[in-house]
């Protein structure tokens, strides 16, 4: 049975120690596998592609609690008023107010910049049907906090989740999207591939 690698030591871990056991044996047992090494780094923006399917929640939902990895995301604060509570604290999810002054991308770029470790977890496609563009919120929330760009990406043809290193922007969006996708070129196959975002159809 294929191993997984320990976290290096500055990234932020759950801490799950029985959670962390169950789904390292879930993930592997379901046949999947990660290749690739994790950048040591306490703060990041961790992007995944494609996004076609709901099992690709599933599957990345699986690794990262098997790698005892922690990966902040945001909803909306209302959330947290429902019987959801107890589950969206367990995940980690950190609550936004979607109609603030500041905006999301300030929110999530303030609270990046008052904590010590925190990597905040985002698909930058914003849906599962054929999106025309990328969604630039992970751009911009990296480039407005400092923080590298993180990357993985999804391959059901080997059942493998990759992690392709760390890019860091420069500003120039539309240069820095095609770096960016260049470097997943043969690393994705989707759940679903006519569901392909447009921006990957030719990667």
């Amino acid at each position: 049975m294929s191993r997984l690698p320990v976290l290096p030591d500055l990234v932020p871990r759950r801490a799950g120690n029985f959670s962390q056991k169950f789904f390292k044996q879930l993930y592997l047992a379901q046949g999947w596998q990660f290749k690739g090494e994790f950048p040591n780094l306490a703060k990041a923006v961790a992007i995944v592609l494609p996004h076609t399917s709901n099992l690709d929640g599933w599957y990345g939902f699986n690794f990262v609690v098997a790698m005892d990895l922690k990966i902040q995301i945001f909803a909306k604060a209302s959330l947290f008023n429902t019987p959801l509570k107890p589950l969206l604290n367990w995940l980690d999810v950190i609550p936004v107010q979607r109609h603030a002054a500041q905006g999301l991308t300030q929110q999530i770029i303030a609270e990046i910049q008052k904590r010590e470790q925190i990597w905040v977890g985002m698909t930058p496609e914003g849906t599962r049907h054929n999106a025309t563009d990328f969604k630039r919120g992970f751009y911009h929330i990296a480039l407005g906090a400092q923080v590298p760009i993180v990357m993985f990406a999804m391959d059901y043809a080997h059942k493998t989740i990759y992690c392709l290193g760390t890019f860091c922007p420069t500003g120039d969006y539309e240069a820095d999207l095609e770096k960016i996708l260049a470097l997943y070129e043969g690393k994705i196959s989707a759940k679903h591939p006519q569901r392909l975002a447009k921006p990957l159809q030719k990667h």
